[in-house]
C-alpha cells in the first residue's frame, strides 16, 4: 500500500478482518498513521514548500483598487455598465447595478517585474519582485459563507475538511510538540460568516486534523499554563490516567474520532505547554524585526503580531498557518465595502500593507522564503460598478489573488477584461489555486484520498488543475 491513500480507521477494521479471512499481513504503515495523525508522512514528490501562510483577506477587497490597474474603468466612470459587459450577468446581491466607479487611486508600475500596485498598498509594492499576481481569478456562489466555505473547503455547503486539514491529513507533522495546523484570527467583524471555524474544520477527516485556533494577546492558547498547585509529575499521572481511560472507552467505539481526537489533543497540550508559549514569544524578537511588522503601532500591532507569529510557527515545523483578517477598528466591519469603499480600503490596507511587507521581507532575509508558500486570497473580488453610490458589491467573475515564495515565479498571471468585471485569460479558479498549493508541498491532489461513507474523496473533489506557468 503506498503512502497516497491513508485510509481511514472503518477502512482499516474492514481490511483488518478481510485480510485476516485471506491470511495477509497489514502492512505496519497503516497501523502507524492509525495511532498518531502527527506521524510525519511522505510527499508524493519532492516538494518546493514546507510550510503554507494562508493570508486570507475576509470579506473581499477590491482588487480593482489594490492590484488590477483599468484606464478603461477610470474614464468610463460614472457612466452605466455598457451592455456588452453587462450580459448573462447575474447580480451577486440585491443591490443592484450601478454606474461604473472609480476610486482615487494613483497607480504606478512598480519593481523589476513592472506590476501595478496602488497608493493604498506603498509597503507591499516594494516586495512585487516576489510575488505571483493571478489577476484571472473567479469562483462561483455570491455569498461570503458559500464562497469562502469553496475557496477553504472545495464544498459549497459546510462539511468538508479546510485545505489546512487535507495537508495535516497528507503529510502529518513536522514538529510533534505543536499543532500541524493553525489558525490565528485577527480582529472583528463578521465579514458575512466567512471567517467562522467551518473553514477550519476537519470535515470528514478525523477530528484530530482540524485547525487550532491561538488568540491575540499573550497567552494565545487557552487553559495551556499549568495550575500553580500541580506539579509537573502529577500532571503526567493525571493525564495517563485519562489516557487509559479514554483509550478503555475508546476501544467500544472504533469510528468515534472525536474520542481518539480528544485523547491525543491531551497529549499534544502537554507537550505544548512548554513549545507553544515559546513558539509565539514575541520577546524573543528584536526591535527592529517588531518594526518592520508595524508591531507597536496601533493600526498594525495585531495584524502584525498574527503575522510575526506565523513566521515562528512556519521556523518550527508548523505546516500550514490560516491568517484570517478583520476589522481593526468598529470603524468598518470588514473588507466588505458595499458602502463608503474609500474609508473602508484606508482603514483595512493600513492594517495589512505593513505587515504583509514585512512578513515577506523577514522570511526572505531568514532564508525562509523559498521553503515558504504565501497566499493572499479571498472569498471573491467587487464589482466595477458601483453599489449605494461609493461601495462595490461582490464579484465572483473576476478579481486578483497572489502567491509569493515557495518554489512560484514572480510576474503576473491572466487578466480581467477592460473594466475588471470578468477573469478572461489565464483563470485561475480556487479549485486551481489549491491544486497548485498541494503541489508545491510535494502533493498530487489527485492522488489524497480518503474514504468517507463508502466514497473516495479528494481535496479539491474532482476539480482543479496545477497553475504550471507560476512555478519556477
Amino acid at each position: 500500500m503506498s503512502h497516497h491513500h491513508h485510509p481511514s480507521r472503518r477502512d482499516f477494521l474492514g481490511q483488518l478482518g478481510a485480510g485476516a479471512a485471506l491470511g495477509l499481513g497489514i502492512q505496519s504503515a497503516w497501523a502507524s498513521e492509525l495511532i498518531d495523525p502527527q506521524a510525519p508522512r511522505e510527499p508524493h514528490f519532492p516538494a518546493k514548500a514546507k510550510a503554507v501562510i494562508w493570508l486570507h483577506m475576509a470579506g473581499a477587497p477590491s482588487t480593482l483598487d489594490l492590484f488590477d490597474y483599468k484606464p478603461d474603468l477610470i474614464r468610463l466612470a460614472g457612466t452605466p455598465l455598457p451592455d456588452s459587459f453587462g450580459r448573462n450577468l447575474k447580480t451577486a446581491t440585491d443591490g443592484g447595478v450601478g454606474n461604473l466607479l472609480a476610486t482615487k487611486r494613483t497607480w504606478k508600475q512598480h519593481g523589476e517585474t513592472g506590476a501595478w500596485v496602488s497608493d493604498l498598498l506603498p509597503n507591499l509594492s516594494k516586495q512585487v519582485d516576489q510575488i505571483a499576481f493571478l489577476k484571472g481569478c473567479k469562483t462561483e456562489g455570491s455569498t461570503h459563507v458559500i464562497s469562502s466555505l469553496k475557496l477553504h473547503t472545495a464544498g459549497l455547503v459546510p462539511g468538508r475538511p479546510a485545505l489546512g486539514a487535507w495537508v495535516q491529513y497528507a503529510l502529518g507533522s513536522s514538529n510533534p510538540d505543536l499543532p500541524a495546523f493553525v489558525v490565528l484570527p485577527t480582529g472583528k467583524g463578521a465579514a458575512g460568516g466567512g471567517r467562522g471555524q467551518v473553514i477550519w474544520s476537519s470535515g470528514f477527516l478525523p477530528a484530530a486534523y482540524q485547525g487550532t485556533a491561538f488568540r491575540q494577546g499573550d497567552s494565545p492558547i487557552l487553559h495551556l499554563a499549568r495550575p500553580a498547585n500541580l506539579s509537573e509529575a502529577e500532571q503526567r499521572n493525571t493525564l495517563a490516567l485519562l489516557k487509559s481511560l479514554n483509550e478503555h472507552q475508546s476501544a467500544g467505539f472504533p469510528n468515534d474520532t472525536e474520542l481518539q481526537a480528544r485523547t491525543r489533543s491531551y497529549d499534544l497540550a502537554f507537550r505544548m505547554q512548554s513549545s507553544a508559549p515559546e513558539a509565539v514569544d514575541m520577546s524573543k524578537e528584536t526591535a527592529a524585526t517588531k518594526e518592520l511588522y508595524g508591531i507597536g503601532q496601533k493600526e498594525t500591532d495585531e495584524y502584525g503580531t498574527a503575522l510575526l507569529r506565523a513566521r515562528r510557527l512556519v521556523e518550527r515545523g508548523v505546516r500550514f498557518v490560516h491568517c484570517i483578517s478583520g476589522a481593526p477598528d468598529n470603524s468598518v466591519d470588514s473588507w466588505d465595502a458595499h458602502n463608503g469603499l474609500e474609508k473602508n480600503h484606508g482603514v483595512m490596507c493600513k492594517q495589512v500593507d505593513k505587515p504583509v511587507a514585512g512578513l515577506l521581507a523577514d522570511l526572505k532575509s531568514r532564508g525562509l522564503l523559498e521553503s515558504t508558500l504565501v497566499v493572499w486570497t479571498s472569498e471573491f473580488g467587487r464589482t466595477p460598478y458601483g453599489q449605494s453610490g461609493d461601495g462595490r458589491d461582490h464579484n465572483p467573475w473576476g478579481y486578483t489573488s497572489w502567491l509569493a515564495g515557495g518554489g512560484i515565479k514572480p510576474g503576473t498571471h491572466g487578466a480581467t477584461d477592460e473594466i475588471g468585471l470578468r477573469a478572461v485569460s489565464g483563470v485561475v479558479d480556487t479549485y486551481d489555486l489549491q491544486a497548485t498549493i498541494l503541489h508545491q508541498l510535494g502533493l498530487d491532489h489527485k492522488k489524497i484520498t480518503f474514504l468517507n461513507q463508502g466514497r473516495s474523496e479528494k481535496p479539491t473533489s474532482v476539480f482543479g488543475d496545477v497553475v504550471k506557468e507560476i512555478l519556477v
